[in-house]
């Protein structure tokens, strides 16, 4: 596919360096040095700006921009025919995503969402656990998400409400909502808090939601900005054993799968681990299933119809802790 880029600081970056076997054709940012940068690395010509871009010869727009700016160029693009992989959140509230999603149903294009962890190899294996039935028919899942943040962070865009569209729960939290989605199903929203604790921001630095749905399925989740040692977990529980994911490499900690297997006398259950210390892989795994979707013309894991539902969470949680 003749591919283009609108972004290219740091995920635009890792964008194009995942599109293996594709040709980066075309990029566009705000800082002309950083989109020359980026064409130089891929051999790409640089558009004037994201409108050209997107009205040029392209089969794919991928868009890795500050949120404030992700739903009018994937409508853009979806409207000029293209198939888009804008990352999460895709938007920065339920209506510019709804009219995504509308956009990409009325010009039937693939549009795919950044929900990169998806593609993490230790909670690609636990779906697959989970969907054969290793662990049994689902109960719960707990996670937490985190880091602690930088000197400055509370001059960054992310903590301006205009360009970001919240915080902490708009941010990793969305990752936390929309792997609890993918484990569980359609969830609604029980319980929600979104305080700013630490930083002195306009936005929430944590937030702790409860998550269920109709069949008694609970998601318990917490993402902080003052998690002072960076971490991800992740566990999934059925009635016959429990999946535990931990890291996600770099700072975050080595990768980890953890299966507990329960044993029919109970007590201490049979373990067995998978580690996954090589280089994080899930930018490539997520590029080629966007590249399946679209040649196979089926939906592809976590697009805009899943942003859109994850979306409805957020703005009720956020409707709740205005209160």
């Amino acid at each position: 596919m003749r591919l283009g880029i609108v972004g290219c600081g740091l995920i635009g970056q890792k964008r194009a360096a995942a599109a293996m076997g594709h040709t980066v054709a075309l990029v566009a940012d705000l800082d002309p040095a950083r989109a020359q940068a980026l064409a130089d690395k891929t051999g790409a010509q640089v558009a004037k700006d994201w409108q050209a871009l997107v009205a040029a010869d392209l089969d794919a727009v991928i868009i890795a921009t500050t949120h404030g700016s992700l739903a009018a160029i994937a409508k853009a693009a979806l409207v000029a025919g293209k198939h888009v992989l804008v990352e999460k959140p895709a938007g920065m509230a339920v209506a510019e995503v709804s009219e995504v999603a509308a956009a990409a149903r009325k010009a039937k294009k693939i549009c795919k969402v950044g929900f990169n962890h998806r593609f993490h190899p230790a909670i690609w294996k636990a779906k697959e656990m989970v969907d054969s039935g290793a662990v049994g028919p689902m109960m719960f899942v707990r996670g937490r998400y985190g880091h602690g943040g930088r000197l400055g962070m509370e001059k960054e865009w992310r903590a301006q409400p205009e360009l970001s569209g919240g915080g902490e729960l708009i941010d990793q939290g969305s990752h936390l909502i929309d792997l609890s989605r993918w484990f569980l199903g359609e969830l609604d929203l029980a319980f929600a808090a979104t305080p700013t604790l630490f930083w002195d921001m306009k936005v929430d630095d944590n937030c702790f939601l409860a998550l269920k749905n109709g069949a008694g399925n609970i998601a318990w989740l917490h993402a902080s900005w003052s998690e002072w040692k960076n971490m991800f977990s992740l566990e999934i529980y059925g009635r016959d054993g429990k999946l535990m994911i931990d890291g996600l490499g770099g700072s975050y900690g080595p990768e980890k799968l953890t299966f507990f297997k329960m044993l029919p006398q109970m007590g201490p259950p049979e373990t067995t681990v998978w580690d996954f210390p090589g280089p994080d892989v899930s930018w490539e795994a997520e590029f080629a299933n966007f590249a399946q979707a679209i040649e196979a013309d089926r939906r592809a894991t976590g697009d805009i119809e899943d942003a859109l539902a994850m979306h409805r969470i957020i703005a009720a949680a956020y409707r709740e802790t205005a209160q």
